[in-house]
C-alpha cells in the first residue's frame, strides 16, 4: 500500500503530494494529521526554503474530504471524531494560509472543498486547462466550510453567494476572476515550472518565476454572468433570490431557479447568512470558527447524512432526495446555527 501523503525535500523545495488518485486524492484523517506533520517540520527547517503542494493522478488535485469517512462517522454516532476531523483540516487550512515560506499550491484537475482548503489559503494559487473549482457543500445539504466562506465573500459582486448557493463550478478564467487563483498555467508547462522552482534562477522569488509561465487563459463565464448574478443574489432571502432568478430574463438565471429548488433549504439558508457575514470578519481564523459552529450543527441533521447517501453514496440505487421546503425552515436558524456555540471551537 502506498502513502497517503508523499514528501520530499530538494534543491531547497519541500515538495509534498497527495497520493490517492484513485480517490481523486479526498482528504481523510489521516492524511491531515500527516500534512500536519509535514507543514510543521518544514516550519524551522533550513533545507526548505518554499513548499510545492499537488496532487498525484490526473484527475485533479483534490476533491475534498473523504465523504464517506465523514457520512460512516455521522451515521454512526461518532460525532465527536467528525469534530476532531473538522478541528484539525481547519488549523491545517489556517497553518497554511499563515505559513511563513511561500507555497505554491497546484490545482490542477478537480479542486473542490477540502481541496479548496488546502490550495485556496495558499501563497501562490496556480490552475490549469484542466482545473475545476467549487465548493459543492449545499448538494449534499450541507454548507461551505474550510475558509470557503471566506473566499466566497471576498468574490466579485454577489458572484460568492451564487457559487456558495448553487455549488457552481469555475474553469481557470472564473478561479481567476472569483479570486480563488493567481496563475494560470497549462499543465504541459507544470515540469518546467516545478524545475524552475527548484533552480531558482533570476527572477529568484516563486510568484515571480510562477509568473514567468502564467499565460491568460478565455474570457470568465463568472464575468459574463455578472448582470443577472449581481441583481438576483443580492435578494435577502433564498426565496427572494428564486423568485428573482424566475424573472430574470437569461436561459442561466431559470437554470439556476430549478437547481435551488432540488437542494437542502436549510442548507441555503445557513449558508447565505453565513457568506454575507463572512464579509464582515476580519480574519480567516473568525470565518473558521463561524464555519465550525455550522458544521458541527450540520453533522447532527438529517439532511446531511441522507444528502451524502443519496448524492454520493448510493446516487444510482438510493430513492430521491427530497428535502423539506423553504417555508418550513424557521427564520432565526441561521442565526441561531452560526451563533449558538455548542462545543470547543476550532482552538478551544
Amino acid at each position: 500500500m502506498s502513502e497517503p501523503i508523499d514528501a520530499t525535500v530538494a534543491d531547497g523545495v519541500g515538495h509534498v503530494t497527495l497520493n490517492r488518485p484513485k480517490a481523486i486524492n479526498a482528504l481523510s484523517y489521516e492524511m491531515i494529521g500527516l500534512l500536519t506533520g509535514v507543514f510543521d517540520a518544514w516550519r524551522d527547517d533550513s533545507e526548505v526554503g518554499l513548499v510545492v503542494l499537488d496532487g498525484a493522478g490526473d484527475r485533479g488535485f483534490c476533491a475534498g474530504g473523504d465523504i464517506r469517512e465523514l457520512h460512516e462517522m455521522a451515521t454512526s454516532d461518532r460525532h465527536e471524531d467528525a469534530h476532531r476531523f473538522f478541528r484539525e483540516e481547519y488549523r491545517l487550512d489556517a497553518a497554511i494560509a499563515r505559513y511563513p515560506k511561500p507555497v505554491v499550491a497546484i490545482m490542477d484537475g478537480i479542486t473542490m472543498g477540502g481541496g479548496i482548503g488546502l490550495a485556496g489559503h495558499a501563497s501562490i494559487r496556480v490552475v490549469t486547462e484542466r482545473s475545476k473549482l467549487a465548493m459543492p457543500e449545499t448538494r449534499i445539504g450541507f454548507t461551505p466550510d474550510v475558509g470557503g466562506t471566506w473566499l466566497l465573500a471576498s468574490a466579485p459582486g454577489e458572484l460568492g453567494v451564487h457559487l456558495a448557493l448553487n455549488s457552481r463550478t469555475m474553469d481557470a478564467a472564473d478561479a481567476l476572476y472569483a479570486g480563488f487563483a493567481d496563475a494560470y498555467v497549462p499543465s504541459e508547462h507544470l515540469p518546467h515550472l516545478l524545475q524552475a522552482l527548484a533552480e531558482r534562477a533570476d527572477p529568484g522569488t516563486p510568484s515571480e518565476i510562477v509568473m514567468l509561465f502564467d499565460e491568460t487563459p478565455g474570457r470568465s463565464k463568472l464575468a459574463l454572468a455578472r448582470d443577472w448574478v449581481d441583481a438576483c443574489f443580492s435578494a435577502p432571502t433564498v426565496d427572494e433570490i428564486i423568485e428573482r432568478l424566475r424573472t430574470a430574463e437569461h436561459p442561466d438565471a431559470s437554470a439556476a431557479a430549478d437547481e435551488l429548488e432540488t437542494l437542502s433549504p436549510t442548507a441555503l439558508t445557513v449558508t447565505l447568512e453565513a457568506v454575507r457575514r463572512a464579509r464582515t470578519l476580519p480574519r480567516l481564523e473568525d470565518a473558521l470558527e463561524q464555519e465550525f459552529r455550522a458544521v458541527t450543527w450540520f453533522i447532527e441533521q438529517h439532511d446531511l447524512a441522507e444528502g451524502i447517501r443519496a448524492q454520493v453514496i448510493d446516487k444510482d440505487r438510493a430513492p430521491k432526495w427530497n428535502p423539506a421546503r423553504l417555508a418550513d425552515v424557521p427564520a432565526d436558524l441561521a442565526a441561531r446555527v452560526l451563533d449558538e456555540q455548542r462545543y470547543p471551537g476550532v482552538w478551544g
